[in-house]
């Protein structure tokens, strides 16, 4: 399992969410400055140990009114070739240095994960405990193959579709990320779902879902 080493980053994760959130064509935050909080999330793990994963729920705002977004990253010691273009930015880790961290919708580690979850062979990760497994996290996959491969990405306007070629099947996969995140259950037809929870600005939660698998293309 990852290890989670409590030290510093410069720039934290936040300021780099902050300059990064309004440049997306999902982001609803308003027209105000972001002040983007950390709300929940999990990790997954990279079973060759070079990735960190993580699932972050922040909200942006105060109030009933606030709104929660979710953002999948990637922490490598090293630049993703060819994902220029889903650089959030570059930090300064207190113990491993530099690290590259990415939108993880774009990150074939994550994707691979991520499907790995919904099919049940990868178990989500607490958000900031070692070894520890989250059990408030849910995941469900019909029909689920051995893997699956990153094949394109499409922004839409409060998601993000990640479309994915499973080992074997004839038919493309979309693993749809709710950008914009909304408390309830989701009602859209789907062969699987990965549901969890996050905190309101007011200390309440909320839970729903954060990932569904649609067939067909992106």
């Amino acid at each position: 399992m990852a290890v989670i080493h409590h030290t510093t980053m410069q720039p934290t994760k936040l300021e780099l969410l902050a300059a990064w959130l309004p440049t997306r064509a999902w982001y609803a935050g308003g027209a105000g400055e972001p002040r983007p909080a950390k709300a929940g999330g999990f990790r997954l793990d990279d079973p060759a140990g070079e990735v960190g994963i993580e699932f972050m729920a922040v909200t942006d705002g105060t109030g009933p009114d606030a709104v929660a977004h979710l953002v999948p990253m990637t922490y490598r010691g090293a630049p993703l070739e060819g994902a220029e273009h889903a650089l959030i930015g570059t930090s300064e880790h207190g113990v491993l240095g530099t690290r590259w961290i990415y939108d993880g919708a774009h990150d074939p580690v994550l994707v691979a994960q991520l499907y790995a979850l919904l099919a049940g062979r990868a178990g989500a990760q607490h958000q900031s405990l070692d070894d520890t497994t989250d059990p408030t996290v849910s995941a469900s996959l019909a029909a689920a193959g051995t893997g699956a491969e990153l094949v394109r990405v499409v922004e839409g306007p409060d998601h993000t579709d990640v479309e994915v070629r499973e080992t074997g099947a004839d038919a493309p996969l979309t693993l749809r990320l709710r950008r914009v995140l909304r408390p309830g259950a989701d009602d859209a037809p789907a062969r699987g779902r990965v549901t969890a929870g996050w905190r309101r600005p007011d200390g309440t939660t909320a839970r729903g879902t954060f990932t569904v698998a649609l067939a067909g293309q992106a």
